[in-house]
């Protein structure tokens, strides 16, 4: 997904405030370097004080000591000047990137408590640029157009006043091109923020592109298609690429006003001021000192452009930023995923696991869509393992997910022993709930690691040995070393089989009380099914199950079967009774069987 709205409405001032909750902690770092920096401006401004002194005085009288002296204290302002901008540049480096750290550890926080409809619709790179790209431009703009924008300010403004003190005349000539160079720095902010934004996005989305295509080479080299990724590549970069071009050609356009204007402007009071002095109307000295002002307020003028630009592409990045934290986590509030979660008399419902009147429809589904799954009720009884069959896209892996509350029921109500999720804390809930996905997950750490994932903190060697041997993954202790390997990104240097027993391994390491399987054995082959099914029977003993079953081995394994058709429980009994009594459900099981006969041979 990218995010391509455009931001002609919106505020860059109020935009780049919402940062102050993250800037207050350091913000007496922040403030004293920016005084510092002003001060260390101004001190630059009296350096056209003292030129002015010394032609008017010691070089007018030819006096060698005055100009020695002279000499000495524009030395001393410049030395002043570079240690008052070096101090201000090591007091803003450890605040900055504090501020940096935090808002990008934030992020993070606040992704891992996002439902998991939002990462449904969010790209990773979209994610991962707002996570490395945006904080950067936002670090850049705290350290320095934040500052300079209030340095450059005051000097433009204690510069001016020199000036006019100096002579009101020349003054005015200079303050010329004031009303359009900021009439062009309106137009230019506005454009700016429409091509910042596209350009912000546009990263995004290549970022995307570069992350699925490292993570999918085998199936683009499987498949040949390297030449189509490359082009899909070339034709976003070559977007960017033209945004960009974009950005600098409005930047080029601003900084030719801003530097043409001024200077036409200093050459104008350049001949007046000669042809005053020529007069005897304004001494060799003022003009001296007028034109050095009007040339040191030079870069602070010229500057206006980047630091304009900069600004604006911070407050994009800061929009970015914040459209990603004010997305609503799981936990405000705890109970409102359900459409009629309610508190319930204790008793109310029987112990296990049960479903009640549980409908569910995606929060993005179209309007007026009907729900995928409708008016189910099902109860897995205390310790017992119901297996849940059904047609390819019947809803069965989306009604597992819904008792974690990876995603919220849209009406009716889920109870573990009588209480109602709804009013569990997460934490809790998948504490006592472990679930087994259908496409193993593994992170780039250790074997151990993944597989204690799922285990109370205080769990150890002993508890992981144990998952391992019933997922059949003992495998794990002949890697070179050991459980301590690294399986690498996305687990890939492993075969399917030997990913998916660990992540069953993560699912029973903690004995949970209630074991959510989505088709745990699909990429086992024969051998290694019957040793994990074994396996697995001593487990389902100690839990009550839901298992997502394809094959009609692994509905084998549990005590009845439910049937889903048309979003809805079709039927429920034992595997042999379904077999006699519903013809859906024999269809069903005769192509698994068939399947399961052709992957045998």
């Amino acid at each position: 997904m990218a995010s391509t709205r455009e931001t002609t409405d919106r505020s860059a001032v109020r935009t780049l405030l919402r940062l102050w909750p993250y800037v207050r902690p350091v913000r007496a770092r922040l403030f004293t370097a920016a005084f510092v920096a002003v001060v260390a401006s101004c001190t630059g401004l009296v350096i056209p004080l003292v030129l002015k002194w010394m032609v008017d005085g010691p070089v007018a009288d030819r006096d060698p000591a005055g100009v020695w002296l002279g000499a000495l204290y524009l030395l001393l302002l410049g030395i002043a000047e570079a240690v008052l901008f070096g101090i201000r540049r090591w007091l803003v480096a450890r605040p900055l990137s504090h501020v940096e750290a935090e808002m990008r550890a934030g992020l993070y926080r606040h992704l891992q408590r996002l439902p998991v409809a939002f990462h449904d619709r969010w790209a990773s790179g979209q994610l991962l640029s707002r996570g490395t790209t945006d904080l950067m431009l936002l670090r850049m703009f705290l350290a320095f157009p934040l500052t300079f924008l209030l340095v450059n300010g005051v000097t433009i403004l204690v510069g001016l006043v020199i000036m006019l003190l100096q002579d009101w005349v020349l003054g005015l000539v200079i303050l010329g091109p004031a009303v359009p160079v900021m009439w062009t720095c309106v137009v230019f902010e506005r454009r700016y923020a429409q091509v910042a934004r596209r350009a912000q996005d546009q990263i995004g989305d290549l970022t995307t592109v570069i992350e699925e295509s490292v993570l999918g080479i085998r199936v683009i080299k499987g498949f040949g298609r390297h030449r189509s990724q490359a082009r899909a590549f070339r034709e976003l970069s070559g977007r960017l690429r033209g945004t960009e071009l974009r950005k600098a050609r409005l930047l080029a356009t601003i900084w030719g006003v801003i530097v043409t204007l001024p200077e036409v402007a200093i050459g104008a009071a350049l001949v007046l001021g000669v042809l005053r002095v020529a007069d005897g109307e304004l001494s060799a000295g003022t003009l001296v000192a007028f034109l050095s002002t009007a040339l040191a307020l030079r870069w602070p003028v010229d500057s206006i452009g980047f630091l304009l630009a900069m600004s604006q592409e911070a407050a994009t990045a800061t929009e970015r930023y914040f459209e990603v934290m004010d997305e609503v986590p799981e936990e405000q509030p705890d109970a409102a995923g359900g459409g009629d979660a309610r508190p319930h008399a204790p008793g109310a419902a029987a112990p296990g696991l049960r479903f009640e009147n549980v409908s569910f429809r995606y929060p993005d589904a179209p309007p007026g869509s009907p729900p995928l799954l409708t008016a189910v009720d099902l109860h897995v009884r205390p310790g017992e393992s119901m297996a849940l069959v059904g047609a390819t896209g019947s809803g069965k892996t989306t009604l597992t997910a819904l008792v974690p509350r990876l995603h919220e029921v849209t009406s009716g109500r889920i109870t573990l022993n009588g209480v109602d999720i709804a009013t569990m804390s997460r934490e809790e809930l998948r504490g006592r709930v472990a679930v087994a996905f259908e496409e193993p997950t593994l992170f780039s750490a250790s074997v151990g690691e993944n597989v204690l994932m799922g285990a109370p903190r205080a769990a150890g060697k002993a508890e992981l040995d144990r998952a391992l041997a019933i997922a059949q993954a003992d495998f794990a202790h002949a890697l070179p070393q050991g459980t301590d390997t690294r399986v690498g990104e996305q687990g890939l240097s492993l075969s399917g089989g030997q990913r998916q027993r660990l992540a069953l391994a993560r699912a029973v390491v903690g004995r949970p009380e209630f074991l959510v399987l989505d088709d745990p054995l699909s990429a086992l082959d024969v051998h290694t099914e019957a040793a994990v099914e074994a396996a697995l029977r001593q487990v389902l003993a100690d839990t009550t199950a839901l298992i997502v079953a394809h094959r009609p081995s692994t509905v084998l394994l549990a005590d009845r079967v439910a049937l889903l058709s048309g979003g809805r429980i079709a039927a429920v009994g034992t595997h042999q009774e379904l077999l006699r009594e519903n013809a859906e459900y024999a269809r069903l099981m005769s192509a698994s069987a068939s399947g399961e006969q052709e992957d045998s041979r």
